[in-house]
């Protein structure tokens, strides 16, 4: 299934803008609904990348722009925290009506706050994740130092928010000053993972302690040591996003899947942005990319890389196989590969010139109590295995366009 744009109408007759991500094929094992940081939007960097990582691993994520941002209706100066909640509680009607009920939610900064009294009212949430999120929501007052004595005074101010002008009204104000996190907190009772740098400067790490302290438990901390407030290093989010989609599969029931067509069948998808390209092989989910350097995010093996992988696979899966069989002694074979072409150059040229991979080197490293006989009888082997013939060899191909 494909990724889509998708619309809501929220509780005010807003449309609000959200892309539905979805996993390679199959149904999803479960749905989440994700709430970006304050005055951000669904397409930021951490948003995407921790989706991502979900997506891989068989868990649907609907993502949104709350009302009046990215590309979402409506006035941003008109929305307080109550009308987040409403967005997020929308998002998950979306998704029960339309697909099914989502299992999780995760909110960012502020986003993580509506997401815990979001979940406190969705029945169907069973798990809760905050990124950076301040114990209060009042605790966001102090991005807006620059505006409060002329919205106390004028009843709303423009003030800079990350480098960005938005126009609050005192209502914002007064509705964070009403909400009270620590008695949901301890009326929710579903499973909660904090997530928090120690070196966030926007929203300290003692708001993640109080979180924790008030919440019941099944609850989990998680520490992004060094990470910034918006998870600006894509690492930083890259291990999120992992952490969570380990987490939350005690939280929901994993789905059998029906039979692929084949049980060798390999779907990669590369949306419209950089080369991070999701592979689901058979039951196994992996990421290819390219380096920084040649213009891609460095978050797996690059397509050269992933086809030297299944050679040295091969080699040494054959080379034990034949040792098992007769019984030698070999304890480990391991084997190095290099080559020396740039995909992303190659690909680039293949409209005007043939450039492909034309050599490969491969150093066999062989342990065990082994004869040289029985050493040379197993370099022959590694010649042999399945891949390192039909690449020798050559293959047919057969393409065409799916209707």
């Amino acid at each position: 299934m494909p990724s889509k744009k998708v619309n809501f109408t929220n509780s005010n007759g807003y449309e609000l803008s959200a892309k539905l991500e979805l996993p390679l094929l199959g149904e999803p094992d479960a749905y989440a609904v994700f709430a970006h940081a304050f005055t951000g939007s669904k397409s930021l960097k951490a948003t995407r990348n921790i989706s991502r990582s979900l997506t891989l691993n068989g868990i649907a994520v609907l993502r949104f722009d709350f009302t009046g941002l990215g590309d979402s209706e409506g006035d941003f100066s008109d929305t307080n925290f109550t009308s987040n909640v409403e967005d997020v509680i929308a998002a998950c009607d979306y998704l029960k009506d339309n697909h099914e009920a989502p299992k999780i939610i995760i909110g960012h900064s502020l986003g993580g706050a509506a997401s815990i009294f979001a979940a406190a009212k969705v029945d169907s949430i069973n798990a809760v994740v905050t990124i950076g999120t301040p114990s209060e929501p009042e605790h966001v007052t102090h991005l807006l130092e620059s505006g409060l004595e002329e919205i106390e005074a004028t009843g709303k101010a423009q003030v800079d928010i990350g480098g960005r002008k938005y126009t609050i009204k005192k209502h914002f104000l007064e509705d964070l000053k009403s909400k009270n996190m620590f008695q949901v907190l301890k009326d929710m009772k579903k499973a909660l993972m904090v997530m928090h740098s120690p070196q966030d400067r926007v929203v300290e790490i003692d708001n993640a302690a109080q979180i924790y302290k008030a919440a019941y438990h099944p609850k989990s901390f998680v520490t992004l040591n060094n990470a910034d407030h918006m998870l600006t290093n894509k690492d930083d989010a890259f291990y999120a996003g992992n952490v969570i989609s380990s987490w939350v599969m005690r939280y929901i029931d994993r789905k059998i899947q029906k039979e692929l067509s084949t049980h060798k069948q390999v779907v990669a998808r590369l949306g419209d942005d950089g080369f991070t390209t999701e592979i689901k092989a058979g039951s196994h989910g992996i990421i290819a990319d390219e380096s920084e350097e040649l213009g891609g995010q460095d978050f797996g093996p690059s397509p050269y890389e992933l086809l030297n992988s299944a050679l040295g696979a091969c080699t040494v899966m054959t080379m034990q196989m034949y040792a098992r069989r007769k019984k030698w002694d070999l304890q480990e074979a391991k084997v190095h590969l290099s080559y020396n072409r740039s995909y992303k150059e190659d690909c680039e040229a293949c409209s005007t010139e043939e450039r492909m991979l034309h050599q490969v080197d491969k150093v066999i490293e062989l342990k065990g109590d082994l004869t040289q006989e029985q050493r040379e009888r197993l370099l022959e082997i590694a010649s042999r295995c399945p891949v390192h013939r039909t690449l020798k060899k050559g293959v047919e191909f057969n393409s065409s366009l799916m209707d």
